[in-house]
């Protein structure tokens, strides 16, 4: 075992205060939240189960991990949710001042749409 996975190596959790692994060297059983949710669960109100570390940029890196024999099935929204959801996307991309729904959100620093913000001069 090298020196920097040594360092990072504390199964039973004495040195970090939980069980600590290094990078790709966490047993079966555990996965980060990216993991859960690539397999369509969640943490649900389970406590960071253990941790892996390495050296990364800036320094030391943590990634937490929750156990899957714990982890829940994901919320799906309902679909008045949906609805919610997608009104409002439609009202960030409709401008206030001609009502034309565009592909893009409406920016912020202009309050209106691109086109009526800077009008296209008619050629005379």
């Amino acid at each position: 075992m090298s020196r920097i996975r040594a360092a990072y190596y504390d199964p039973d959790g004495t040195r970090y205060g939980i069980p600590t692994f290094w990078w790709r060297g966490a047993p079966p059983g555990y996965a980060t939240r990216r993991q859960l949710r690539a397999a369509g669960l969640r943490p649900g109100s389970q406590p960071i189960a253990a941790q892996i570390l390495w050296r990364g940029v800036g320094g030391t890196r943590t990634a937490y991990l929750y156990r899957v024999d714990l982890a829940r099935p994901k919320r799906t929204a309902t679909p008045a949710q949906l609805r919610a959801i997608r009104a409002a996307l439609t009202a960030r991309r409709t401008c206030p001042t001609c009502g034309t729904v565009r592909p893009y959100c409406i920016p912020r620093s202009l309050g209106e749409c691109v086109d009526c913000a800077y009008p296209m001069e008619e050629a005379a």
